[in-house]
């Protein structure tokens, strides 16, 4: 064992931070998301066991906030990684070349990930149910619309990061796993937004997943369904979803044009 070859090893993985953005911020990345995530349910549940509350069904709130998560989070993938998987193939400039248009690849995008959330919200439902005996379908009807929302809000977030990585190649395709979960700490999965930070929760009221989350506690809760919630998000979503597109046209246009395609996946 010689160890100035281990040193060698060593020194190559690290050089390749410096001249990769994506690389040195995806070490401060996830120990942050992770702080800010679990540091926020820790102040959630400090402040009812302060004020004396009942305690609320945590199993519940958790449960179906992890899936309805799930969901948007393989929404993104579903589009996103489809899309690297293309490239690691070197397939990508090959569908371009037959008729295929832009818009007909995104929308079969779409329905591979509408398959996916399919069958990883029946999966995760049916073993939330044998595992915990938690039923996610108290949540009724307006499971529905709650479900919607996040798949839009996967689609437009997977639309913009394939557009990243069209554009940036494949130093960005650490972006296909990260971009989702920048949303999680203001999209108040697993705690309310009134336990963020002022600034924070201004940010939230930009973030559709925001009032499908508080939406799904209040149902949980038996607050009944907030119509005023739903509508907000699927506005938000709209609105996100046609940037993300016009966000996407415009990099594959002008990929395109510098003739980047054809060094895809190199």
């Amino acid at each position: 064992m010689k160890w100035h070859r281990i040193t060698a090893m060593f020194l190559r993985h690290i050089y390749l931070y410096r001249h990769s953005l994506t690389r040195l911020v995806e070490i401060f990345y996830w120990p942050l998301l992770d702080l800010l995530v679990w540091g926020f349910v820790s102040i959630y549940i400090s402040r009812l066991s302060a004020e004396g509350k009942n305690t609320p069904n945590f199993l519940g709130i958790f449960l179906g906030a992890l899936i309805l998560w799930d969901i948007l989070f393989r929404s993104q993938q579903g589009i996103s990684v489809s899309f690297l998987e293309e490239v690691w193939a070197r397939n990508f400039l090959n569908l371009f070349v037959s008729p295929l248009t832009i818009g007909e690849y995104l929308l079969s995008m779409m329905l591979v990930s509408i398959f996916k959330v399919v069958v990883v919200f029946l999966t995760s439902a049916l073993l939330a149910w044998v595992l915990y005996s938690f039923n996610l379908f108290i949540l009724g009807i307006s499971l529905l619309p709650f479900v919607l929302n996040l798949v839009i809000l996967g689609w437009a977030i997977g639309i913009f990061t394939t557009a990243l990585i069209l554009r940036f190649g494949q130093q960005a395709e650490v972006l296909a796993w990260g971009v989702a979960f920048l949303f999680q700490p203001v999209s108040a999965v697993f705690y309310p937004v009134s336990v963020l930070p002022n600034f924070l929760q201004k940010v939230a009221m930009f973030i559709p997943a925001s009032y499908v989350f508080e939406g799904m506690r209040a149902v949980i809760f038996g607050q009944g369904i907030s119509l005023e919630h739903l509508a907000r998000a699927l506005f938000l979503n709209l609105i996100y979803l046609g940037l993300s597109l016009l966000f996407f046209f415009r990099m594959f246009k002008s990929v395109r044009a510098k003739g980047l395609l054809a060094r895809m996946g190199e």
